[in-house]
């Protein structure tokens, strides 16, 4: 590792090949926490390359809990974290609005780091058990269309970092690869990232797993559609920059979208959102971020018609019925 630091430390970069071994060898506990802690600064300092996060990403995929769901065709959304926003879980309930449009879903979650609540800290105001069995994640999706996987019990690899990370308490590139390492290795995935280099980083990295996907930001630094601003939404082949306004929605605030001050607060909103007795802004931001996912999984329909299919599973409480569903299965494991 001292030689790779050196290496590093004079602007050069990994392979691909590299990276992978490098991450291989960190979960197998042959770097002490100081060489991690080098590694992790080197990734503050500079950008990492798209062969850097695909070796890493091939390493911690190798190294997970396996869990074979791909006759479902799944999507996941999910994003980077770190836009500093402590918004509410709208991806997450995304993920149910689409789930109650009839398409599949395998949220892949943790605790929030730099929100108030993620998506597991939600689930467990809601009593969910997390499992990695797979065949009680099986009986949730042919029931509710929909499996939540805790990303701690799929991704043991991760145990060895957590310390320095934890002592570090800065943003680092593991942070970066937990939208890439959704076990099942869905075939759709709408992710939101913070700024615009990671836009086109994940695009080139998605590009190369060959997933369908769509990588969204909003202009004012929101990691999901939030309506607050122009958005861009990049998908294979095409980069597009939307309005609010253009796709027949009222523009929003920061206040608008606020979490609150503890996950039950956030899992108050979640609740009202599901219950369709959000706000307009609220509400409007949910259905904005599952029309685009339910865009990812048919792309052949147009924006307008995903934004009316999300709308209806949100209005027509089949969203709602999907999450008491999945309650009932997941909150008696």
């Amino acid at each position: 590792m001292k030689h790779t630091l050196y290496r590093l430390f004079e602007h050069q970069y990994l392979g691909r090949e590299e990276a992978r071994r490098i991450l291989h060898n960190i979960a197998g506990g042959q770097y002490n926490d100081s060489q991690i802690a080098g590694l992790i600064t080197v990734f503050l300092m500079r950008n990492i390359s798209v062969e850097e996060l695909i070796g890493f990403r091939e390493a911690l995929l190798e190294m997970r809990v396996s869990t074979d769901l791909s006759e479902y065709k799944p999507i996941d959304i999910v994003g980077t974290g770190g836009d500093g926003k402590n918004t509410f879980n709208i991806s997450t309930a995304a993920c149910f609005v689409v789930a109650g449009a009839g398409y599949n879903v395998v949220k892949h979650g943790n605790y929030g780091a730099t929100s108030i609540s993620g998506a597991s800290n939600v689930m467990e105001q809601h009593g969910v058990k997390f499992t990695c069995n797979t065949d009680k994640l099986r009986e949730s999706i042919d029931k509710c269309h929909i499996a939540y996987l805790h990303a701690p019990l799929f991704n043991p690899a991760l145990k060895a970092v957590a310390p320095v990370r934890k002592a570090l308490g800065v943003r680092s590139f593991f942070n970066m690869l937990g939208p890439l390492v959704n076990p099942v290795i869905p075939a759709y995935q709408l992710l939101g990232v913070y700024n615009l280099p990671l836009l086109r980083l994940y695009s080139y990295t998605y590009q190369e797993s060959g997933a369908r996907f769509a990588v969204v930001h909003s202009l004012d630094g929101y990691d999901e559609i939030s309506l607050t601003s122009e958005f861009k939404v990049a998908m294979p082949g095409m980069e597009k920059v939307y309005t609010p306004e253009a796709l027949g929605f009222s523009r929003c605030s920061e206040a608008d979208l606020d979490g609150g001050e503890t996950p039950g607060q956030a899992a108050g909103i979640f609740d009202r959102v599901l219950r369709n007795e959000a706000t307009p802004a609220q509400k409007n931001c949910v259905v904005a971020n599952a029309a685009f996912a339910i865009q990812v999984i048919c792309p052949e329909k147009n924006i307008a018609a995903c934004i009316a299919e999300a709308k209806e599973s949100l209005e027509s409480g089949q969203a709602l019925g999907r999450f008491n569903t999945f309650l009932s299965i997941n909150s008696s494991l």
